[in-house]
């Protein structure tokens, strides 16, 4: 960044804002005072108003939290207008470069006067370079999401071994798909949401002794490229 101003990430959350915990874990990767300013898709609306948004078949299935920490799932088809509101309201705060904090897939229908980044086509670009098998794991957070986990892999040129695991139940219920990926043939695992934490990668490390990627710090290491000055 040459502005001397402090540089402002716009992060924009699928679920509601702010994510606090998600941005705590970035902010030592990102650069010196960086300052995140945060939207969310869901923010305004109750719980109520989200069930009405459930999947149905066929649907691309995302998973977000509520600012009362509850878990979401819903339909991506639902959110799209709202996605465009936020990158409209965090241009108008000042962001030099929106980050979308979700690692899913989304269709190209978004305009914006600043760089939008989408950590699914930043880890695509990157993880099968880190690696010299054609298949890899993958930790997801809901089993409805396997499928298009699966093709979004394909189509990154990966075959992936895909289990679910939500990043909003406690770790220690992680050693069965630990035991999973740890059997798989496969030397490099994803976690492949933005929820999953540091504690999250180390435990699953340990447990399967094979190579972990995170994605939100993935991410964030990426973005420090842009935002250190």
């Amino acid at each position: 960044m040459t502005d001397s101003k402090k540089p402002k990430l716009g992060a924009i959350t699928i679920g509601q804002s702010p994510r606090t915990d998600v941005v705590q874990e970035m902010l030592p990767f990102l650069g010196k005072d960086v300052e995140v300013i945060q939207a969310g898709a869901l923010d305004g609306l109750e719980y109520q108003e989200i069930l009405k948004f459930k999947p149905e078949e066929g649907d691309y299935v995302l998973v977000s939290t509520l600012r009362d920490g509850r878990s979401v799932k819903f339909a991506e088809k639902h959110i799209l207008p709202r996605l465009q509101l936020c990158i409209d309201k965090l241009e108008d705060e000042g962001a030099q470069i929106i980050l979308f904090i979700c690692t899913g897939t989304f269709p190209d229908v978004f305009h914006s006067k600043k760089p939008v980044l989408y950590p699914q086509k930043i880890m695509h670009s990157s993880v099968p370079n880190l690696t010299s098998a054609s298949k890899i794991g993958i930790v997801i957070p809901d089993k409805e999401q396997i499928a298009q986990t699966v093709l979004k892999w394909k189509e990154a040129g990966m075959d992936a071994v895909v289990v679910p695991f939500s990043p909003y139940t406690g770790e220690d219920e992680m050693e069965p798909i630990a035991n999973v990926l740890k059997d798989a043939d496969i030397d490099l695992i994803v976690m492949d949401c933005i929820g999953y934490t540091l504690s999250m990668k180390r435990q699953l490390t340990r447990l399967t002794e094979k190579s972990v990627v995170l994605a939100r710090t993935f991410v964030a290491r990426v973005l420090g490229e842009l935002l250190d000055d």
